[in-house]
């Protein structure tokens, strides 16, 4: 792709399921001879008929898989300008380390002394997360943003029970990203939106009529939404410790706020760590993830179980978690269950080990200096977005843009072009279009995030695109209308195919 102009090469391929390529009495694989007797295989596991299963060559698998695997896009193969995803680059060092044979083929039933290397590395982990998050302990256990939220509301539920108070509602900005209010209903509070000002941003005056003592805590993103930064949280926070409920905070977007501002000393009591998107593990596929969760010194006693202790040199952890004889000098660590006021365990074992080991590599290799650096970066670029944008798309909140650039389609709407023929038309230049009517606060919303690896050659493109497709509205709004044209299928009937789901290949 030069200047806008997207040359397409090579063969493309309807590629059909394994089951229509299915040819009675193909085999892809080979199996012994079964020499016992039938009723030798216990009835429970015994099938009362074959596995309906494809009938394909070996050959035919991997061409199939293969060549779906070459329709795939992501951060390896072009620019992924999805806003709040923060699709940020995964560094090949980070793979190489968490493929190391310590790392990777351990079992998390196995003795703790075969595993001090492990342990060791998720105690110094939630060190440095503590310190860069600028609250005082750490949990690894949530498999994602998500489920750290919920571990978070129930940490937040846990503590005020200790303290005899019934406080059942949740007050949350309408800036704030989607999961919240899932989160805090799921967790059994009543969620209650709050509406943010003119220019994006709470404001005290507007908090200070919500927060009444039925308030449990406020669960605030912080950058927003929107990009942009929360100038008032001190007086913000303030308000809601003085009514004696908690803040929550949303660190999905602390990709803008590392090594530039701590949310421990913003006033935020619990907050969650998306990994992916700040500590560049893998993002997408249905996981794994991770979503570690950081607190207070007065919640530690409410995380979950089991928390890693480091023990004084001299001892090894035993299998029930305390010292064991065979080790000597070096500090040891092991798993200390005995948390009374503990809000038990939320994932299986540990959480996703494998991710761990990603974010701690990338924190070791960027240092502090570096990861501030990555904010800078991640926040220059996507004002640059912004810059060369504006004079061509609705910015509806334009002061003091962070990590993403939230745009709208009000100018091509006097051409009869929407947010979706700009992101379809997108395809064709080769781009995977941003992130479209969301949030919901911006009608017909583009959401741009960069992050910090991109080059200005490669931001330079992507805007060439994108003012193309802002002058295609002014004097070609049907080619928008229709597009993609050359993509391997056009445009979607997406209303039809949510109504109409087929998840279930009949034969």
């Amino acid at each position: 792709m030069k200047n806008g102009n997207l040359t397409r090469s090579g063969i493309q391929f309807e590629e059909p399921l394994l089951f229509e390529n299915s040819t009675p009495g193909r085999k892809g694989c080979s199996f012994p001879t079964w020499k016992g007797k039938k009723h030798d295989i216990p009835p429970a596991l015994a099938r009362r008929q074959p596995a309906r299963l494809p009938e394909i060559s070996e050959p035919e698998v991997i061409r199939h898989y293969t060549r779906l695997s070459q329709w795939n896009f992501s951060i390896d193969t072009n620019f992924y300008p999805l806003g709040s995803c923060t699709m940020k680059y995964n560094p090949r060092l980070n793979e190489e380390v968490a493929r190391y044979t310590g790392f990777a083929h351990v079992h998390p039933l196995q003795p703790q002394e075969t595993v001090q290397g492990c342990l060791q590395l998720m105690y110094e982990l939630e060190r440095y997360l503590a310190e860069i998050s600028g609250l005082s302990a750490v949990t690894l256990q949530p498999a994602a943003g998500a489920h750290g939220e919920l571990t978070g509301i129930l940490i937040m539920q846990a503590y005020l029970q200790s303290k005899g108070e019934k406080r059942r509602k949740i007050l949350i900005p309408d800036s704030a990203h989607g999961t919240n209010p899932a989160t805090a209903a799921f967790g059994g509070f009543e969620v209650v939106q709050i509406r943010t000002g003119r220019d994006g941003i709470l404001t005290p005056e507007v908090l200070r009529e919500y927060m009444k003592p039925d308030v449990a805590g406020l669960m605030l993103t912080n950058p927003n939404t929107l990009g942009l930064f929360e100038r008032q949280i001190l007086e913000v926070t303030g308000i809601v410790h003085e009514g004696g409920g908690l803040v929550y905070g949303d660190g999905a977007n602390m990709n803008a706020l590392m090594g530039k501002a701590k949310p421990g000393d913003l006033g935020i009591d619990i907050l969650h760590f998306n990994l992916h998107k700040t500590f560049t593990t893998p993002h997408g596929g249905g996981g794994p993830g991770a979503g570690p969760v950081a607190v207070k010194k007065f919640l530690e006693p409410f995380l979950p179980v089991p928390r890693i202790n480091m023990l004084p040199g001299g001892g090894a952890a035993s299998a029930g978690g305390g010292p064991a004889s065979g080790w000597s000098g070096a500090p040891t660590y092991a798993l200390d269950f005995d948390q009374a006021q503990s809000i038990g365990r939320v994932r299986a074992f540990f959480g996703n080990f494998g991710m761990l080991v990603r974010a701690y590599t990338y924190i070791r290799e960027m240092g502090p200096d570096g990861l501030q650096r990555a904010s800078e970066l991640a926040v220059l670029n996507a004002n640059y977005i912004k810059a060369r944008l504006l004079p061509h798309y609705h910015l509806p909140f334009g002061e003091g843009t962070l990590h993403e650039a939230v745009f709208s389609d009000k100018k091509q709407k006097d051409f009869h072009v929407s947010t979706l023929d700009i992101a379809k038309r997108l395809i064709d230049y080769g781009y995977h279009p941003p992130t479209i009517y969301f949030p919901l606060i911006v009608f017909g919303a583009l959401m741009i995030e960069p992050t910090e690896t991109e080059t200005k050659s490669t931001l330079d493109q992507f805007c060439d695109a994108m003012i193309a497709i802002a002058q295609e509205a002014q004097t070609d709004p049907e080619k928008l209308q229709k597009a993609p044209h050359l993509s391997g299928h056009r445009r979607l009937d997406e209303a039809k195919a949510a109504r109409e789901l087929k998840v279930r290949y009949q034969f």
